[in-house]
This record gives C-alpha cells, structure tokens and sequence, in this order.
C-alpha cells in the first residue's frame, strides 16, 4: 500500500516571512497562503518599501495575526 502523503507537512511549525520593498514582494501573499494551508502558524515581518507592492492588511488578513 502506498505512503499517504501529509496533507499538512508544516502542522506545528511556526514561520517568520520577511517581505521587502522588491517587486516580488506581492507574491508573499501566495507564500502565505500556502504555507498556512500546509499547517504552519505564519508571522509576517514587512519593510516600509513593501508596503509600495502590498499592503499590511492583505497578509494580516491571510496570515490570521
């Protein structure tokens, strides 16, 4: 019988997410989300500069903090 894969790999960890004012940084949002459906507890730590790609609301709303 094959191994089930974990449906939530980061169950119980908790991850910091630097954000900077790159133009990368609107993808944060996706890399929160993701992290989170895996399980994770996500903090989310942001530049003055990042605020000009995404704002602190968007990934304090999907980071739940």
């Amino acid at each position: 019988m094959p191994d089930v894969p974990d449906p939530r790999p980061l169950e119980g960890r908790r991850l910091l997410l630097g954000v900077t004012g790159g133009i990368a940084a609107y993808k944060a949002a996706l890399l929160v989300r993701l992290f989170k459906k895996a399980g994770a507890e996500v903090q989310v730590l942001m530049t003055p500069d990042a605020t000009r790609f995404i704002t602190p609301l968007t990934l304090g709303t999907l980071s739940e903090r």
